[in-house]
């Protein structure tokens, strides 16, 4: 119980000081006072007042914020405090300072797999034949376990990964394999069939296959800097897309909302990984930020992305959207978010209960 509670503390304390350090750190560069720098929310535990800013830890560790100079439009500035005052920055600054959050969510995702990469290198998966299916293509044309592809249309394959791409992408058309086989190397002439299957999501699909299964060797490339930095940001990508997917599947019914999860899921996740140890735990903070940043920028009123509509639609129009239908939209807003938290909550406790 102690490593659940205290990895929970840990990984949210990490994400939620990344975000506000993004909106905090581009609202100074660009002249705008900062009064208070909180982790946490409620009752302040403890702190310390550098300059204009109070930098606090608050009771509450479900999230935090950055209390910006005349931040709400209709807040009373005193003139001298004009200069700095967020409202009366350039639209275009704001927009920075607003997304400067999310974007450090992704940038510690970047940070953290590039040290991934940088001390472990990439794990390849060999295009080494684990099993080959009866029937299909594979079969039909000799293929063996342990049978190495090592070249398609004369195209070195390097990973597994690769193979099943140039596979998919055929469209049925043929395709000559290189093969290696113990001592000896040939080709192999076959057709891809087209079948029906299930993706990620459950969904039926049809691909193209030729009916082999991985062996699961694998191997580490060593990779230096700026190729740790280019998959970093391959990474970070590929598991933003995925995770917009499956927000978009949920909106379509696709995807069960049942799966999304809330606190009690992520502190039980997060001590998992810590009993697992410290790598896997830093790589689930890495996953988390990524869909932090992302929740952050759905186009939810509250919600960082909300409120860039707002500067968006103002910068459109050449004026601030009226305080009033930000009101109503920031209201809609709270009530959508106190919803989804009863939701998660629920589907929580559900989970523990009746799983």
């Amino acid at each position: 119980m102690f490593t659940t509670i205290f990895s929970f503390v840990v990984v949210l304390g990490i994400l939620i000081f990344f975000h506000e350090l993004g909106h905090f750190l581009v609202a100074r560069l660009l002249g705008v006072g900062v009064e208070k720098f909180s982790l946490g929310f409620g009752p302040k535990l403890f702190g310390k007042k550098i300059g204009r800013t109070d930098y606090i830890v608050s009771v509450l560790p479900l999230g935090g914020y950055v209390k910006m100079v005349g931040e709400e439009p209709n807040a009373d500035i005193s003139p001298v405090d004009i200069p700095v005052s967020f409202t009366h920055k350039h639209v275009f600054k704001r927009i920075l300072i607003v997304a400067a959050g999310p974007f450090f969510n992704f940038f510690l995702a970047i940070i953290i797999f590039f040290g991934i990469f940088q001390i472990h290198g990439s794990f390849i998966i060999k295009p080494t034949i684990g099993d080959v299916n009866d029937g299909l293509p594979a079969h039909q044309a000799g293929l063996q376990k342990d049978d190495q592809i090592i070249e398609i249309n004369g195209l070195a394959i390097k990973s597994w990964e690769e193979m099943a791409g140039i596979i998919t992408d055929s469209k049925g058309k043929s395709l000559d394999l290189t093969v290696r086989r113990e001592e000896s190397i040939f080709i192999v002439k076959l057709i891809p069939k087209q079948i029906s299957s299930k993706n990620i999501f459950g969904e039926e699909i049809k691909r193209y296959v030729i009916g082999i299964q991985s062996s699961g060797d694998t191997f580490v490339k060593d990779l230096n800097p700026f190729q740790a930095l280019s998959e970093s940001i391959i990474q970070t990508w590929k598991i933003s897309k995925l995770v917009v997917i499956s927000i978009v599947k949920m909106i379509q019914g696709t995807l069960s909302i049942k799966t999304m999860g809330g606190p009690i899921m992520i502190a039980e996740m997060a001590g998992d990984q810590a009993r697992e140890g410290a790598a896997n735990l830093i790589f689930f903070i890495a996953l988390l930020s990524i869909n932090l940043g992302i929740l952050n920028i759905l186009p939810i009123p509250v919600l960082d992305g909300g409120h860039l509509i707002f500067f968006f639609i103002e910068a459109a129009i050449g004026r601030p959207v009226s305080i009033r239908v930000r009101q109503i939209a920031q209201q809609a807003g709270i009530l959508i978010l106190i919803l989804l938290m009863i939701f998660v909550f629920y589907n929580d406790i559900s989970r523990i209960f009746f799983s």
